[in-house]
């Protein structure tokens, strides 16, 4: 059950952990180190969970003072990972989760994402993500249509109005308050991705609320590919397709993909109107692929290999579990402490 109150009188700094996960982060780290020490909240605790890096990140990471824990590159799991490291982070109250190419932005990233936790309904907070400086037009306006300038909180009531919307949350900048995440069963095991969207819904029908932090504010973009597009709303397609039992209270899409369609239509007429052709064939390519996602259970296990950004996942056929299975799992462990 939510607190009844915040505790008080506790520095923040002692009660946050940082986890990056990283696999050859090396081309991140002259902005990404900088950017951490001058941080005005300092985590007591800082992990990184590698997946056996080929190049310096695993020393660089230790010289600047994280706990560094090596794991197989084929162990790597977007939830169960991520639980790990929150296994591992028991003496802490937050967690603050980034990626390795999220590059906080300005000093009080951490501090700013943290805030939200004054309300102790609040369960996760999530950060705006700007545009990369060197992002393409394209790719600017993703982030700047899915990270708006005001911030919010999402509750399970607002799922009649907002759909899917309403448990958006990226992990490649947010925070769990770590009894709500444990509460709620951690992180799911043997998802394509999206544990960030699946934990939020978790949350959300735990009675928490799921907080937009716009003030928490980190550069990371995107420039994909054609086919690289396709392959990640393939990969879409699955979560929603195998998830559909969590995601079945907040499967109302509200027209969401024609309003971000019109929306880079209008960004694109003012700032790269040669860019309007390439971005209307990414629309076609994002629709197929994520039709394509959802019926993949229907197709043949090396097509979806190849038609996936996480070929990884289908590597082991129990990933067809669905969430529901996997997340009942997950806490029955939490709740038996096994």
């Amino acid at each position: 059950m939510p607190e009844t109150a915040e505790p008080t009188g506790t520095p923040w700094t002692s009660r946050v952990g940082l986890v990056i996960p990283t696999l050859n982060a090396g081309d991140h780290l002259d902005r990404m180190l900088p950017a951490l020490r001058g941080q005005t909240l300092v985590p007591a605790r800082f992990l990184v969970i590698d997946s056996s890096s080929r190049d310096d990140t695993a020393a660089r990471f230790r010289a600047a003072g994280a706990e560094v824990r090596i794991i197989a590159p084929e162990s790597f799991d977007h939830g169960a990972t991520r639980q790990m490291a929150a296994d591992m982070l028991n003496d802490v109250e937050f967690i603050i989760f980034l990626t390795q190419d999220a590059i906080p932005a300005h000093p009080e990233a951490f501090a700013n994402l943290i805030a939200p936790f004054r309300d102790p309904d609040a369960g996760a907070s999530y950060g705006r993500q700007l545009p990369s400086p060197d992002a393409g037009p394209i790719g600017a306006h993703a982030r700047l249509f899915n990270y708006p300038e005001r911030s919010h909180v999402r509750a399970m009531a607002d799922a009649p109005r907002f759909g899917i919307k309403t448990i958006f949350c990226s992990n490649s900048f947010a925070a769990y308050r770590r009894t709500a995440l444990m509460e709620a069963g951690g992180f799911p095991e043997g998802t394509i991705f999206g544990e960030d969207m699946l934990m939020a819904a978790s949350l959300l029908q735990q009675g928490r609320h799921i907080c937009y932090a716009a003030e928490a504010r980190v550069f990371h973009s995107h420039d994909y590919g054609l086919s690289d597009e396709f392959r990640r709303y393939f990969d879409i397609g699955v979560l929603h397709g195998t998830q559909a039992d969590v995601l079945r209270p907040f499967d109302r899409m509200g027209g969401e993909g024609l309003r971000f369609l019109g929306s880079e239509l209008k960004y694109l007429r003012i700032r790269a109107a040669h860019a309007i052709p390439l971005a209307l064939l990414r629309s076609l390519l994002k629709y197929g692929g994520y039709r394509l996602g959802r019926v993949a259970r229907y197709l043949p296990l090396a097509l979806n290999r190849r038609l996936s950004m996480n070929r990884r996942y289908w590597m082991n056929r129990t990933n067809r579990l669905t969430i529901s299975d996997a997340h009942r799992t997950t806490a029955k462990k939490a709740q038996t402490g096994r």
